[in-house]
């Protein structure tokens, strides 16, 4: 058999033999795409495959499904719109179209109820066959709510061999821990505590022989134990009690025998009278000193240098006396702080009042004020006693009336207005503007209720149109105590306080006058008052907060659980606030 190949150069065929091997010609990159382009039409002239027709197929009836499901689904909708199920139940109350939208309603809510799923748990096989002996071991082992009548547990469920008791038995000792509540008292507390009235008797008896019964501080707390009733129905006898009646002292109440145990083992019934033991405690009161920058804040400064919130608040309080704090305390100033500081030896400490208060500039003191006389009054270390200040602002507000003439709110006419008047809200604290002796206190013409003081050297003030009172006649009122309440009592439009100031009897103009008050050291006073100072400064910065060294017999408190987790939070003793 003959084949003919590809023609030649004139165009004439050219045989092949059989068994000749046919060559592949490789097609230059140009020739192959003009050729791809008569394929690729060649293509779609073609007779489609039968797997190109049943896809053709396929796709045409999801297209003819897709356009029934719309068409059907836009007819739903045109007819649901004429329906109008849900219509605004606000508008036509009480028409056919409202009773409409109300049953709809009323049947999707109870439709919503009728599908509410069910809660209850589902019941599974177990894993494991469950015969009668193991169902009742596994029941003995359960939790099961007594509010329900569970009857589980080993020793819960008694049997027939269990005998009822006539009566319970009692404990022979009780052991409590009671506080005495503010307000309460050290004989009604062991009232309620269940002590029998005898015992009560004594033990107030021998308390009040070591320290005044009214004067245990409220909150103190103290260990009860309670013995064996004599009799049914009978209070139980006081065996025990112990409390810390002072910082210095412990007191301790007991019976012969309690905590005593026998040569065979049991322990001693107590029985006796009541006997006070004192157990003293020694306690270190070297004054706590506390140094540190200024910084950007003062207080924020005191604070975290560890200075208790009160006694910063003193400080401050007692420096802006004497100092305007804002303009002359600067950031790279130190301040100085001694306070009254009491450590034990079981470990308890008790910051107490501030008794110097400091400002060092550049190693040098610039302000020295140390706490001196029954009167709690700070005096500079030259021992004069002096407010530097001025005079303070009775109240809180702005000024809206100078001293001088002006036309009167409610009378109309021009007249001479005595004071200055203070802007305030009704029942506005009113303080004293220094030291003074309330000479009247009362109602006052057209001033209203009103509060006279008398400060000395000629000079008073008066305070008006109050709504009441806070001091009465001859009282005697310290710089910045409240003596009244802002109101608009008398010939007043509203509430404010009219403040006047008088010398000699005369009124004169308030912001003219700066009062002072001085008080002077002199002779063997002030020369206590110059040793005292020199002991403070001698006081060396946090050396009270070191834990006094136990000396022999001593022991410490124990310490609560709970006292362990924040002693653990708040550090070290040397870096907490005492």
């Amino acid at each position: 058999m003959s084949g003919f190949g590809a023609p030649d150069d004139a165009g004439r065929a050219l045989a092949i033999r059989p068994g000749t091997a046919i060559v592949p010609v490789p097609v230059d990159p140009a020739t192959a795409r003009e050729l791809k382009r008569y394929l690729d039409n060649s293509r779609q002239f073609a007779e489609p495959t039968a797997a190109q027709r049943l896809k053709r197929r396929l796709v045409a009836q999801r297209d003819r499904a897709i356009a029934r499901f719309d068409a059907r689904r836009q007819d739903a909708s045109r007819w649901f719109d004429r329906l109008d199920l849900a219509p605004d139940l606000g508008e036509n109350i009480g028409s056919r179209r409202w009773l409409r939208g109300l049953g709809t309603m009323v049947g999707l809510g109870v439709a919503a109820i009728a599908f509410w799923p069910d809660l209850t748990p589902l019941e599974a096989r177990p894993a494991m066959p469950l015969d009668p002996a193991v169902n009742s071991e596994m029941r003995s082992q359960m939790v099961l709510p007594l509010a329900l009548g569970a009857d589980s547990g080993r020793r819960m469920g008694p049997t027939t061999a269990v005998i009822p008791l006539k009566s319970a038995p009692e404990r022979p000792q009780i052991a409590m821990v009671v506080t005495l509540a503010p307000g309460d008292s050290f004989v009604s507390m062991l009232r309620r505590a269940g002590v029998a009235a005898e015992d009560i008797d004594r033990a107030a008896a021998l308390v009040g022989q070591a320290v005044a019964v009214g004067d245990i501080a409220p909150g103190t707390q103290m260990d009860l134990t309670l013995g064996r009733r004599a009799a049914a129905g009978a209070p139980r006898p006081l065996d025990a009690l112990s409390f810390r009646a002072r910082f210095d002292l412990e007191l301790a109440l007991a019976r012969p025998g309690v905590g005593q145990v026998a040569a065979d083992g049991t322990p001693v019934i107590p029985n006796g009278p009541l006997a006070l033991q004192r157990k003293p405690i020694r306690v270190d009161e070297t004054p706590l000193r506390v140094r540190g920058l200024v910084g950007s804040s003062l207080y924020r400064s005191m604070r975290q240098a560890g200075v208790p919130a009160s006694a910063v608040q003193d400080y401050l309080k007692t420096l802006d006396e004497q100092i305007d704090i804002e303009r002359e305390v600067r950031a790279s100033d130190e301040f100085d702080v001694i306070l009254s500081y009491r450590r034990a030896a079981t470990g308890e400490r008790q910051a107490g009042q501030l008794l110097y208060a400091g400002i060092d500039r550049a190693g040098r003191a610039r302000t020295q004020l140390m706490r001196w006389g029954t009167g709690g009054r700070f005096y500079e270390a030259s021992g004069v006693g002096e407010q530097r200040r001025g005079l303070l602002a009775p109240v809180p507000g702005a000024i809206t009336s100078n001293y001088g003439m002006r036309r009167h709110p409610i009378l109309g006419y021009f007249r001479m207005h005595s004071g200055m008047d203070f802007k305030a809200s009704h029942g506005t604290p009113i303080v004293a503007v220094s030291d003074a002796r309330v000479s009247s206190a009362g109602r006052a013409g057209g001033c209203g209720i009103a509060v006279r003081l008398e400060h000395g050297g000629g000079l008073s003030t008066r305070y008006c149109h109050m709504s009441r009172m806070a001091v009465a006649p001859g009282m005697t009122v310290r710089r910045g105590q409240v003596i009244g309440y802002v109101g608009s009592t008398g010939l007043s439009t509203g509430a404010h306080l009219h403040y006047e100031m008088y010398r000699g009897g005369r009124p004169i103009n308030p912001a003219s006058v700066q009062f002072v008050n001085r008080a002077l050291l002199s002779g063997t006073e002030l020369i206590d008052f110059r040793r005292r100072l020199l002991m403070l400064k001698e006081v060396v910065p946090g050396a009270a907060l070191a834990d006094l060294a136990p000396q022999a017999g001593e022991t410490r408190e124990p310490v609560r659980e709970i006292e362990k987790i924040d002693t653990a939070r708040q550090g070290p003793p040397a870096a907490r606030a005492p």
